[in-house]
């Protein structure tokens, strides 16, 4: 009798694996630039959302215009999409001045700590245990936070203390928009992401532009890199990164996701040492790279991804 011969992979498969990745990959380099272009844009913070926001919603709508299908549900409940943008005007409200406070590596590592904000919704709301991937991964982030600005919490001056808490605070405000996103989507199947990401764009857009005038701050784009570094905020992050991102992430293991997912909190921080000067000690430098693992180990928690 002759023994099995081992089949082949599928090669389409294996193709639409590779461009899965390759998809997610790029997204994840795009948004990690994000923090970058606030920085480089000569506007408030607050300025600089709104422009994102009104940039991305441009986008959006140009897309959904050009692709009909995406429109499925554009005028459906409204009224979810403006919870929801709630949630998004505080973070970006938030981040945006944490970027300008303590620079773009910092504060995007402080606002995905959002995972654990969603493994926690995950414990409480559906009754998860708490797994060892997220213990271990909380710990690991706190002692990777305590190292990054713990020790010398005294020492720091008032912005950078500001800052830090703007970061997490965008981490709560983030990762409650992405638990309000998720769970009017499922109540609303009919509607298609897209068509809920315009929605979410124009109300938060209207939400930012009140808080902007309130503020007391102006609309005026003071030169090319500040309208080139909104373009770039609008239409590549905030539109066609999350785009890359969406459509790759299904076809995906989520533990190759979260890693691949990693890549902007790491970038980001990798852009803020070559072009604003960031400097770490070692033990900063220990307590990144802490906090980073800490993080994935968080996404991979079965609470997390749920």
């Amino acid at each position: 009798m002759r023994p099995t011969e081992p089949t082949d992979p599928d090669p389409e498969a294996a193709r639409r694996l590779t461009l899965n990745a390759v998809l997610v990959t790029a997204g994840a380099v795009m948004i990690s630039f994000a923090a970058v272009f606030t920085r480089l844009a000569d506007v408030p913070a607050t300025t600089s959302a709104v422009y994102r926001m009104l940039f991305g919603s441009a986008a959006l709508a140009l897309l959904l215009a050009l692709v009909p299908s995406m429109r499925v549900g554009l005028s459906r409940n409204w009224t979810g999409s403006i919870l929801i943008a709630a949630f998004f005007t505080v973070d970006l409200w938030a981040w945006h001045r944490s970027i300008l406070l303590i620079g773009p590596g910092l504060s995007t590592l402080l606002a995905n700590f959002q995972v654990f904000v969603l493994a926690a919704a995950g414990v409480l709301w559906m009754k998860e245990r708490v797994g060892w991937r997220f213990a271990g991964g909380l710990a690991l982030a706190m002692l990777g936070l305590w190292l990054l600005f713990g020790r010398d919490w005294a020492s720091l001056d008032a912005g950078a203390r500001v800052g830090i808490l703007f970061g997490l605070l965008t981490a709560c405000a983030y990762g409650s928009y992405l638990l309000s996103l998720r769970g009017f989507q499922i109540r609303n199947p009919g509607i298609r992401p897209e068509a809920r990401l315009l929605q979410v764009s124009i109300a938060c857009a209207a939400m930012l532009v009140v808080i902007n005038g309130i503020e007391g701050n102006g609309f005026a784009i003071p030169d090319r890199q500040t309208l080139f570094s909104l373009l770039g905020l609008g239409i590549v992050c905030q539109v066609v990164g999350w785009l890359a991102i969406t459509r790759g992430m299904p076809g995906l293991p989520a533990s190759v996701v979260g890693l691949l997912l990693l890549l902007q909190p790491v970038l980001s921080i990798l852009w803020d040492l070559l072009w604003f000067d960031l400097a770490l000690v070692a033990l900063q430098a220990v307590g990144a790279g802490l906090a980073l693992l800490g993080i994935y180990l968080g996404m991979q928690s079965r609470a997390a991804r749920r």
